[in-house]
This record gives C-alpha cells, sequence and structure tokens, in this order.
C-alpha cells in the first residue's frame, strides 16, 4: 500500500526510524479497509517523491501496530503526524487535499 520512498514501520522500530530520525518525519496512520485512507495514498506517494531526501516519510498500519498509534492519541484514520526532533510538531487527522499535506509539509522543512 505504499509507494517509492515511503517506509513500513512497525512498532518495534517506530522509535528508531521515527523519534530518531535525523530528519523530519511525515507518519500516515492508516489501514487496509479504510476508504479515506486508500484516497489519501496517492497524495502521501508525492510527499515521499518530491521531498526525498529532505523528508522521511512513514506508514504505520493501526491494525497491524497498536502501540505507536495509541502513544500519539490515534483515534481516527487516516491519521498524519509531522515529527520534527522527535516531536509532533503537527498533525492532519482525516481525508484532506494534497495542498494542504504539501502545505504543512513546507512548512515543517522551512
Amino acid at each position: 500500500m505504499s509507494g517509492a520512498g515511503v517506509l513500513e514501520v512497525s512498532d518495534a522500530s517506530f522509535d528508531q526510524e521515527v523519534l530518531q530520525s535525523e530528519q523530519p518525519v511525515l507518519v500516515d496512520f492508516w489501514a487496509e479497509w479504510c476508504p479515506p485512507c486508500k484516497a489519501i495514498g496517492p497524495f502521501v506517494d508525492a510527499v515521499a517523491a518530491t521531498y526525498a531526501g529532505r523528508l522521511k516519510v512513514i506508514k504505520v498500519n493501526v491494525d497491524q501496530n497498536g502501540a505507536a498509534p495509541s502513544r500519539f492519541g490515534i483515534r481516527g484514520i487516516p491519521a498524519l503526524l509531522l515529527f520534527k526532533g522527535g516531536k509532533v510538531v503537527d498533525q492532519i487527522v482525516g481525508y484532506v487535499p494534497q495542498d494542504v499535506i504539501e502545505e504543512k509539509v513546507q512548512r515543517l522543512l522551512a
């Protein structure tokens, strides 16, 4: 379910890949059964391609990994969390157009 430049991460590797990342990180919490998650997926893939080398893009399947979503209070999906220096600096919950995601990513990278 992820495109090029998007890394699938589990609860076990979440801290290393996200919280300890040198780069800012966009984390997409999603599930296979979620139509809005599937609709937003191509936007996340496009952001990964556009900002390759400057932004790490991660997907976490909430059905297979429960610890990370509950740790960050994920109650609805899709949920996109933006991390910088191991801390959540912004978030998007629900379906949004690609330009909303891009705008938040640009702010994160500024």
